[in-house]
C-alpha cells in the first residue's frame, strides 16, 4: 500500500497538468510553455516563431493599411446615413427625385 502515495501523486499532476492544457486550448490561450510550464518571451519566443519578426511585421503592416482603409469607407457612409436622418424629408425626395431624372 506505500507505493499507493507516489502512484498517486504522479498521477494527480499529470491529470492537473492535461487538465490545464485543455482549457487553454479550449480558451485560445498560447500552449508554447518551456518545461518548467513558463511561457516564453522576448528573444526566446522570437525564435520559436514560424513566420519570423519581419514577416510578421509586414503583415501586420498589410492588415492595418486594410483596416484603416475600411475604416475610411465606413465613416463616408455613417456621413451620408446621418445626412439623411437630419435632413428634411422635402430635400431628400428632391434629392432622390433629381437621381431619377438622370
Amino acid at each position: 500500500m506505500g507505493w499507493m502515495v507516489p502512484v498517486g501523486i504522479v498521477t494527480a499532476v499529470s491529470a492537473s497538468h492535461a487538465f490545464r492544457t485543455w482549457v487553454r486550448a479550449r480558451h485560445g490561450y498560447p500552449l508554447d510553455e518551456d518545461r518548467r510550464g513558463r511561457r516564453r518571451h522576448g528573444a526566446h519566443a522570437l525564435a520559436g516563431d514560424a513566420i519570423g519578426p519581419a514577416r510578421s511585421v509586414a503583415l501586420l503592416e498589410a492588415e492595418n493599411e486594410r483596416l484603416t482603409g475600411q475604416v475610411g469607407r465606413l465613416e463616408e457612409r455613417i456621413a451620408v446615413l446621418e445626412r439623411i436622418a437630419t435632413d428634411p424629408a422635402v430635400r431628400t425626395a428632391r434629392e432622390i427625385e433629381a437621381l431619377r431624372d438622370r
